[in-house]
């Protein structure tokens, strides 16, 4: 029988700075927030609330949509992780 040891849950980052809106043109911060693959981190492993991970995913689309982050990482393997040319 093996006992998983359960860690303190993370705080939600957005509710500790009182971060009501989350801009879809802040790339630095939304960045933090998807992977190396270009995909959107779930809430267990950002430790953000229900109602900031649904404003942050969002956020990342329209970034997305704007071309502001990517849709998927060919790009950042293709052209590397600097989008200067």
């Amino acid at each position: 029988m093996a006992f998983y040891r359960r860690g303190r849950r993370k705080a939600c980052q957005f509710c500790i700075d009182k971060i009501t809106y989350i801009d879809y043109k802040d790339v630095d911060l939304l960045r933090r927030y998807i992977d190396s693959h270009a995909k959107i981190q779930p809430r267990r492993k950002t430790g953000t609330c229900a109602k900031h991970q649904r404003r942050l995913a969002v956020a990342i689309k329209r970034a997305r949509h704007l071309a502001l982050l990517p849709f998927t990482a060919d790009h950042i393997r293709l052209y590397g992780e600097s989008s200067e040319q």
